[in-house]
């Protein structure tokens, strides 16, 4: 393959000036090989190539000329790629950047990503997977695919405006995103949110919650299987990693699942293929991958609940939902938008809710957050007199211990286990040597290794 480098002037390189209908692309790599590559595969998909082998020439082409997408490599000769990201998401915010890492470094992915890029590939180029990133990149800049109706979070605090913006940056990106949050917070309806605003919103949005599918199915239902393949199976089924291909697979309390789904779920998250049950050949999926749930992933792993590296493959970025104590001042606004909804469904006139009840409710602890608020208020509107919400027709519960003291329990369960397993790793698993450490009988130490399912 000839040197690209050899027809190229000091400064930069620019293909033939480009038809201002063209896509533009500028690709920063010092190896002459693989800007040839990339240059070839991206003018026979109709864009215009912009090209330099370093990053000061790279930002001088950025100045001059606006572009529709940049690749670029992680090394170059005058810095660091991450660096570049970072400048062109200062100065450029709109130009999706795809860094080029080398093979296996995921480190160096999950790096950039969390720098901004839009998303990477891995040397040696797969053009597929090349292919496939840069659609995606060029439909951000379709205005045309965006949503005649958007899905939007209620709240005009400066909390629920701060998780708007970051939603709205999310959404211009590919990388995992791990959304945090309490029950309730809408943990769902942001990730869809980072979907419909995103390049893949014409695509399938699969949501799934992992704690709702039986063990011995979730191989099938996850990767898909072929007819015959086991007792049931009359015929072929692709699967939710194929259903979302080209979009979005959101999984809900990925917390739940199995250890040993857990492995089978990192391979093809990292593999971007996955094995119908049954079949002797992998199929590749282009998938971006959202995942939730109500509880700390951060000390499941930590007490071997959670797989290690596939919390830090899924939780690239983190979005934390605030929870509704966090946010009172919307809750007069919360409540009106949901009386209307379920007016409307209900096919009502929309009762008027009383200061007093919003005083109440904004005086309540909601440990069931927007969810709780919903049915606290459906309640009311059928329980009200004259179409008059007040606080006594809410019915909110009495203030109890009961929850406080279930987290408290949870809280002290964690404690403990860490102080046991601490003690048995001081005496190579001596159950009798560390039940003295621990200044309890034996059989106090067997009741507790079976109450905390420690092993």
């Amino acid at each position: 393959m000839p040197a690209f480098a050899s027809v190229l002037p000091t400064r930069a390189a620019t293909i033939k000036q480009p038809n201002m209908n063209r896509a533009h692309a500028l690709i920063i790599d010092d190896e002459p090989d693989i800007r040839e590559l990339l240059e070839i595969t991206l003018s026979r998909m109709g864009i215009a190539c912009h090209a330099s082998a370093n990053i000061a020439d790279g930002k001088s082409l950025l100045a001059e000329h606006t572009f529709d997408l940049c690749l670029t490599d992680m090394n170059l000769p005058d810095g660091n790629g991450i660096d570049l990201i970072k400048h062109i998401q200062q100065h450029y915010p709109k130009t999706p950047v795809a860094m080029i890492t080398a093979h296996g470094n995921m480190e160096a992915a999950i790096t950039a990503l969390k720098a901004g890029a839009y998303d990477f590939v891995a040397k040696p180029v797969d053009l597929n997977d090349l292919r496939n990133l840069v659609d995606t990149a060029l439909r951000l800049s379709d205005d045309h695919c965006a949503p005649e109706k958007q899905l939007t979070l209620l709240g005009s605090s400066a909390v629920m405006e701060s998780t708007r913006a970051t939603i709205d940056k999310l959404a211009r990106s590919q990388a995992p995103i791990y959304i945090s949050g309490e029950s309730g917070t809408g943990k769902e309806l942001a990730a869809r949110m980072i979907h419909d605003n995103g390049a893949r919103r014409e695509a399938p949005f699969i949501a799934v919650n992992c704690g709702a599918i039986p063990s011995e199915l979730m191989e099938s239902e996850f990767f898909g299987h072929k007819k015959g393949s086991f007792t049931g199976a009359h015929h072929d089924n692709p699967g939710l990693f194929q259903s979302a291909n080209g979009g979005t697979l959101f999984l809900d309390e990925v917390a739940d699942l199995p250890l040993a789904m857990q492995v089978k779920l990192l391979r093809a998250i990292q593999e971007k293929a996955v094995r119908a049950v049954g079949a002797n050949e992998e199929i590749a999926v282009n998938v971006r991958i959202l995942s939730a749930t109500h509880k700390n992933l951060a000390e499941l792993v930590q007490y071997g609940r959670f797989r290690q590296d596939l919390f830090y493959r899924i939780n690239v970025i983190e979005l934390t939902m605030p929870s509704l104590c966090d946010r009172r001042d919307d809750i007069s606004e919360l409540a009106t938008h949901l009386l209307n909804q379920l007016a409307a469904s209900h096919q009502v006139t929309v009762p008027a809710i009383q200061n007093d009840a919003v005083q109440a409710l904004q005086d309540y602890g909601f440990p069931g957050n927007v969810r709780e608020l919903e049915n606290i208020l459906e309640r009311a509107m059928t329980l009200c007199e004259n179409n008059e919400i007040h606080a006594y027709d809410l019915n909110l519960p009495q203030t109890t211990s009961t929850e406080a003291n279930a987290d408290l329990d949870s809280k002290l369960d964690l404690t403990e286990k860490s102080s046991i397993l601490k003690a048995l790793q001081q005496t190579g698993q001596n159950k009798t040597q560390a039940a003295k450490i621990l200044g309890i009988s034996f059989n106090a130490l067997r009741y507790r290794l079976r109450k905390l399912e420690i092993n």
